[in-house]
């Protein structure tokens, strides 16, 4: 992945935001490239930074470990948050997730605010209503990796 130079001062820019966070320095290595690459494709969409949220962690923790069984990309189907997930049947970094959702973009008309093929993960990350985020990665049985981001408020409804 190559990183450009506005790239580079938007990941800077949202880890300056975290510094100001007093619990920035309790979150992991994860956490933090979770928040900070979110942020990153947040701020190229002219959409507020995100908080980290220990509950949307916990939640999303929780069920990416029901997933380690069958790695299966299904939805957790929460009604009270918003989801992005992702699976692969190797090793699956933060960065590389969030690439993944990020690109999206490519299917996305702002104009018409409709996709061309699904875009869905790449809105529930630039949904203006959004404040908080929560990830988890767990390494699956068959040796992928799920990999979960829940949002709220939830959002990503259609025609909204």
């Amino acid at each position: 992945m190559t990183i450009s130079k506005f790239s580079l001062a938007i990941i800077l820019i949202s880890g300056l935001i975290m510094d100001h966070i007093c619990w920035a320095s309790s979150l992991s290595d994860s956490e933090v490239q979770f928040l900070t690459l979110t942020n990153a494709v947040r701020v190229k969409a002219l959409q507020p930074p995100l908080v980290w949220n220990t509950t949307l962690a916990d939640f999303a923790s929780s069920y990416a470990k029901k997933r380690v069984v069958d790695c299966k990309l299904q939805h957790s189907k929460s009604p009270i948050y918003g989801e992005s997930i992702a699976t692969s049947p190797k090793d699956l970094s933060p960065a590389e997730a969030v690439d993944l959702w990020a690109n999206k973009i490519m299917n996305y008309y702002y104009g018409s605010d409709t996709c061309q093929q699904m875009c869905a993960h790449y809105t529930r990350i630039v949904w203006k209503i959004a404040q908080s985020i929560g990830c988890a990665r767990e390494k699956c049985q068959n040796g992928g990796t799920f990999i979960t981001c829940n949002y709220y408020p939830p959002g990503n409804v259609v025609g909204e």
